[in-house]
């Protein structure tokens, strides 16, 4: 046994082998307060200092995130607008586009209609260039014809070209004179 446990027994004193002796409270107080200085005076701050970086780039963090969902939500809406307003104008181009479509098929129409009847036009002063050309050929034709059959009914010459187109021409006026009154009787 230890000495101090020989004294106490001595002395009838009963000792509590749970408590430790004074000195050992004392000194363990002492150690105790100088760790706990030095813990409150250089750790506890230090870990307080991480402690509130920590929730300022936590917060930081949160706050950003927020600014960045709020400047998404803004920028979805603008990007929302602009294509509502794209479609808008999509949509007014095409109506413009479709009128500037049905201007242009009357116009072609009405150019078409013009070229067409400017065709038939020319086309008709033409046919009756050529009408009053063959008209004029086919006299000229039965004229000599008709004094060539005359010189032989008659038996003499009809070289005089005035009595040649005299005749030629009383015998077409009479020819136009019966073309008509059978034309006029039908």
């Amino acid at each position: 046994m230890s000495t101090i446990a020989l004294i106490a027994a001595e002395e009838g004193e009963v000792m509590n082998p749970l408590v430790p002796e004074t000195y050992d409270i004392v000194w363990s107080a002492v150690c105790i307060a100088v760790i706990g200085f030095f813990f409150w005076k250089y750790i506890l701050p230090k870990f307080q200092q991480v402690l509130a970086d920590r929730t300022e780039q936590i917060e930081g963090g949160i706050q950003r995130a927020e600014e960045a969902q709020a400047e998404a939500k803004e920028t979805l809406e603008q990007y929302r607008a602009q294509l509502a307003e794209a479609r808008t104008e999509a949509a007014a181009i095409r109506e413009d586009a479709r009128t500037q479509g049905q201007q242009i098929i009357a116009e072609m129409k009405v150019q078409a209609q013009l070229e067409s009847d400017r065709i038939v036009a020319a086309g008709s002063s033409q046919l009756a260039a050529q009408r009053q050309q063959i008209v004029t050929e086919l006299r000229s034709d039965l004229g000599k014809t008709a004094v060539d059959l005359a010189e032989k009914v008659i038996g003499e010459s009809l070289a005089d070209e005035v009595k040649r187109s005299g005749s030629i021409d009383r015998f077409l006026s009479e020819l136009d004179a019966v073309s008509a009154d059978s034309a006029a009787g039908k």
